[in-house]
């Protein structure tokens, strides 16, 4: 474990940033990659741990992929070639990797062991396996399905109608990767529309696909053809550096070519309800995914709700918004926001015991947190948890606390941003850093 002291003494967040690809895009890319046949060249590729550790897998059913920093190749024979595996599948600490991967293994021609690390191996599966089995899918584990590590044993699979219990894109991109190799017509339908990625990417990728309100159909037996994709940032990691801005007096931070798909942009909504200057340019959707430059900028920020169908679009970034309320006038409620829970660690339990730390009045619930404020915040000895989102919340509260913040596992931010400390001192002003 990496421990690292950080001190900013309450300094302002000034100029330009480019935020690594987009987490979620790069992950589909490379599994789109590999499905298909030929060549897919994609760029903006977030070459963070999470990442790396599914262009591992692939690497190791027989694909290749050649890496250049962020520009990845992916040539694959396509799903009919892969090989089965000599070694067991490490999908790292990455929650995306290991659910999508059982819906892609489960209706592929190879045999494979998944495995994950020690926070991994904690998180429920049987979220995604129990309706994959319904599908016909073989995937066994010491205590069924729900825990890595799992044996998938790839075979035929059948097309369901399926209804999200919860909302959750990896639940339901795991089903429509599985729904490909199916025979029939899988259809799943959401309460409320988790984020969207996969289904636009299968449709770059060459897939029909059909849309009604929130249930999507895929068609089993289509083959994929390789192209081209650029991912774009990601607002999940720019949305650390956004609260910041929001939040620490004399702030002004322009986001360059950020993702602003719109079940991902509930940040936004959340920033602008609290009363925070935000203006959007430069806005396209020429790559598939909308994006844009976001310019944020200090101002006086009040408490607000949050919970039903915003949830689902800022559920990573739930963590650092509750860092954001310690610093708002009034109370800021969050609920509905169960999932928190079994990401990876449990987020709801973790913030509140971390801001607490450092002096903020906040309240657990049994789906969310319940923030007054505002609060003057002292640095005090932070854990991460493990995780990438709560080591990255910690490194945004040194901005605001009296005395330094020392995160007891700030390596863990390399799964999603490897340069965070070093864009944190390239934009703060005065840039005061230790460790």
């Amino acid at each position: 474990m990496a421990m690292k002291k950080v001190e900013f003494q309450q300094a302002a967040l000034q100029g330009e940033l480019v935020v690594p690809g987009d987490k979620s895009i790069s992950h589909r890319a490379v599994m789109l990659g590999a499905i298909a046949e030929g060549k897919t060249e994609i760029s903006g590729f977030l070459d963070g741990e999470d990442c790396l550790q599914t262009v591992d897998i692939f690497r190791k059913l027989g694909v290749v992929i050649t890496r250049e920093g962020t520009n990845v190749t992916v040539e694959s024979p396509g799903m009919n070639g892969w090989q089965t595996p000599t070694e067991e599948l490490y999908a790292g600490n990455s929650g995306t990797t290991a659910r999508l991967m059982l819906g892609i293994l489960a209706g592929s021609q190879v045999t494979s062991v998944l495995t994950g690390d020690q926070y991994l191996s904690k998180r429920p599966m049987n979220r995604v396996a129990l309706p994959l089995a319904s599908m016909g899918a073989d995937i066994t584990g010491e205590e069924g399905s729900n825990l890595l590590p799992l044996t998938i044993t790839g075979g035929p699979l059948t097309g369901i109608d399926y209804e999200m219990p919860i909302a959750s894109a990896q639940v339901k991109s795991a089903i429509l990767f599985a729904g490909l190799n199916a025979e029939g017509t899988t259809s799943v339908t959401e309460q409320t529309v988790s984020r969207d990625h996969t289904e636009r990417m299968l449709e770059q990728f060459g897939a029909s696909i059909q849309r009604e309100g929130n249930t999507v159909h895929v068609e089993g037996g289509q083959s994929l053809r390789g192209t081209t994709v650029k991912v774009p940032g990601d607002i999940s990691s720019a949305a650390f550096f956004m609260v910041a801005a929001a939040m620490t007096e004399g702030s002004a931070v322009s986001f360059k070519d950020v993702g602003l798909n719109p079940t991902r942009t509930g940040i936004l909504d959340v920033l602008q309800a609290m009363g925070a200057n935000i203006q959007i340019t430069e806005q396209s959707d020429s790559i598939g995914e909308p994006f844009g430059t976001v310019h944020v900028s200090h101002s006086k920020l009040r408490g607000t709700e949050i919970g039903g169908e915003l949830i689902p679009r800022l559920i990573d970034e739930l963590p650092i918004i509750a860092l954001l309320a310690t610093q708002a006038e009034g109370t800021t409620v969050i609920k509905n926001a169960e999932e928190l829970r079994v990401k990876e660690t449990d987020r709801i339990a973790a913030v509140t015991a971390e801001l607490k730390k450092m002096g903020a009045q906040v309240e657990e619930t049994e789906d969310g947190m319940i923030i007054h404020g505002p609060t003057a915040l002292t640095g005090a000895s932070l854990s991460s948890y493990g995780d990438h989102r709560l080591g990255m919340m910690a490194g945004i509260a040194s901005l605001i606390t009296t005395g330094p913040v020392t995160i007891d596992d700030a390596s863990c931010i390399n799964i999603s941003y490897p340069r965070f400390f070093d864009d944190l001192e390239k934009l703060a002003v005065p840039a005061i850093t230790n460790g």
